[in-house]
C-alpha cells in the first residue's frame, strides 16, 4: 500500500475517532434526516443538503417532517449547532465525510432513475477534495457504485483509495419500527478497495451498533436488493393465498397464523391490498433490469410482482362483490377509505396501494374519501381529480359511507367503534380481529 494513500487514510480516520470530522447527508428524506442526526448526536459537526427549501426551512426551525426523528432532539441539535440543512452544495469543500442518500424512483417502461445519484456525485465532483469518504446509501442496481458514481468522481484527476475513498453502504431503514431505529440496524459496508471500506467502516461504527464488511460495493448493493426481493416474493406468496382461500370459503390470517405456530422453517407474512414504500416494489424492478444486461430473466421475481400489484385490484374486486351482495353498485357508491400510509403508524405514502386502489375506485365512478390521522392530503396521479383531503371521522361519515374500505390499519383507529357506525366493512389488513359487535357487517380478503 502507498505511504499517501495510508496517510490520507490515517488522517480521515483519526478525525473520525475524534470526532473533528465534518459530515455532509445529501437528502434529508426517510433515509437522510435520521442518518444526520445520529451523527450529529455522537458529537459530529453534520451539514444537510437538500433541493426542497421548506425541508431545510422546517430543520433549521427544529421542525421534525419524519415521525423517526423526535423533534425535541432535532431541536437540541439544532440549538447546539450540530446540525444545519442548506440548499446550496458548496459546503461540501468543507465536508470530510459525504454520504448520498438520494431517491431512486423508477421511470417510464420501469427503467431505473438514476438521476438523483448522478446529479449529487456531479456535486461532489465540482467540490471534493483529496481525504475526503463518500459513501452511496440509495438504494440502486448492482454496479451502480463502480459504473455510475465511480467514473464521475474520477473524471476530476483524483483516484479511488489513494485521493479519496468510496464505499456502498445501503439504508435500511424501516419507518414507524419503535425497536430497530437507524443506529439498531447492523449496516453492510462495502469499498471499491480495502482501504475505502476501512474506512468507511471506521466511520459507521462510532454510531451504529453492528456493521458488516463485505468484499464490493457490487456485494452490499446486491445484498439490499435480495432483502427486499425475498420479501416481496413471500408477500406474493401470501397474496396468492388469500385469493385461493377466499375462493375455497377459509380464512387466509386463520391460517397464516396457525402456520406461525411452527418453531422453525416458517417465518410469518402477512397479506394485504398491495406492496409500498420504497423498497419492496422498487427494488426486485432495479434487479430485474440489470439482470437483462447479462441475458437473465428473472421470471420468478418478475411474478411476485406482477401479482402484489394485481391484488391492489383484487381488493376492489371484492369490494364490488361486498356492495353487489347488499344490492348496491360501485358505480356512484361512496367509498370511505380508512388508511392512505403504506403501512400502520406511519405518514409514508410512497408507493403506496391506496394510491392504486383510489385510482381504480374513481375509474369505476365511485365517489372515494379518505380518513387517515398521519396523512393530511394525497396528490393524485390519475386524471380523476388531483387531490383529495383527509376527512375528519365521525358517526356520521361512517354511515353515510356505502362502505368503509379499510387499507391501512393504524393502531390509533377504534374498530369496534367504527363498526359500530359502519354500513359495511371491507377488511384488508385484519384490523377488525378484535371486534365483538357487528361481525356480520365485516368481510376480510
Amino acid at each position: 500500500m502507498k505511504e499517501q494513500e495510508k496517510h490520507l487514510a490515517n488522517l480521515v480516520i483519526e478525525k473520525i475517532y475524534q470526532r473533528s470530522a465534518k459530515v455532509a447527508v445529501i437528502g434529508l428524506g426517510y433515509v437522510g434526516l435520521p442518518m444526520a442526526v445520529e451523527q450529529a448526536k455522537i458529537g459530529f459537526l453534520v451539514v444537510g443538503i437538500d433541493q426542497d427549501l421548506k425541508k431545510t426551512e422546517q430543520i433549521n426551525n427544529g421542525k421534525s417532517y419524519i415521525r423517526d426523528v423526535p423533534e425535541d432532539i432535532l431541536q437540541a441539535l439544532v440549538k447546539t449547532g450540530k446540525l444545519r440543512a442548506y440548499h446550496s452544495f458548496e459546503l461540501l469543500k468543507e465536508a470530510d465525510i459525504i454520504i448520498i442518500c438520494v431517491p431512486t424512483p423508477l421511470i417510464s417502461m420501469n427503467q431505473p432513475d438514476l438521476s438523483f445519484i448522478i446529479s449529487a456525485t456531479k456535486q461532489i465532483a465540482g467540490w471534493i477534495k483529496a481525504g475526503q469518504l463518500i459513501c452511496l446509501e440509495s438504494t440502486t442496481f448492482p454496479g451502480t457504485t463502480q459504473e455510475v458514481v465511480l467514473p464521475i468522481l474520477e473524471s476530476t484527476g483524483l483516484s479511488v483509495g489513494s485521493d479519496f475513498f468510496l464505499a456502498f453502504s445501503p439504508e435500511r431503514v424501516d419507518p414507524g419500527n419503535k425497536y430497530y431505529t437507524t443506529k439498531d440496524i447492523s449496516k453492510v459496508v462495502g469499498g471499491v478497495t480495502p482501504l475505502c471500506g476501512e474506512v468507511a467502516c471506521t466511520f459507521y461504527r462510532q454510531s451504529l451498533k453492528e456493521v458488516v464488511p463485505v468484499s464490493s460495493p457490487a456485494t452490499a448493493e446486491m445484498t439490499k436488493i435480495f432483502e427486499n426481493t425475498y420479501r416481496s416474493v413471500n408477500i406474493a406468496l401470501v397474496n396468492e393465498f388469500m385469493i385461493l382461500c377466499d375462493r375455497m370459503g377459509l380464512d387466509i390470517w386463520e391460517i397464516v397464523d396457525a402456520a406461525a405456530t411452527k418453531p422453525f422453517g416458517m417465518q410469518t407474512f402477512y397479506p394485504g391490498p398491495g406492496v409500498g414504500g420504497h423498497c419492496i416494489p422498487i427494488d426486485p424492478v432495479y434487479l430485474a433490469w440489470k439482470a437483462r444486461e447479462y441475458d437473465f430473466f428473472t421470471r420468478f421475481i418478475d411474478l411476485a410482482g406482477e401479482i402484489n400489484i394485481n391484488v391492489s385490484e383484487y381488493v376492489v374486486q371484492k369490494l364490488t362483490a361486498v356492495l353487489n351482495r347488499h344490492k348496491k353498485c360501485l358505480n356512484g357508491a361512496r367509498i370511505l377509505v380508512l388508511g392512505i400510509a403504506y403501512k400502520k403508524d406511519i405518514n409514508d405514502v410512497r408507493e403506496t396501494p391506496a394510491l392504486k386502489i383510489i385510482n381504480y375506485l374513481q375509474k369505476k365512478q365511485a365517489e372515494v374519501v379518505y380518513h387517515d390521522p398521519y396523512v393530511p392530503g394525497l396528490r393524485l396521479t390519475e386524471e380523476r381529480g388531483s387531490y383529495l383531503k383527509c376527512i375528519k371521522l365521525t358517526e356520521e361519515e361512517l354511515a353515510r359511507a356505502d362502505c368503509v374500505l379499510i387499507v391501512t390499519d393504524h393502531t390509533c383507529l377504534d374498530y369496534q367503534w367504527i363498526t359500530d357506525h359502519a354500513r359495511l366493512i371491507l377488511d384488508t389488513r385484519n384490523a377488525t380481529k378484535k371486534v365483538q359487535r357487528g361481525r356480520e357487517k365485516i368481510t376480510k380478503i
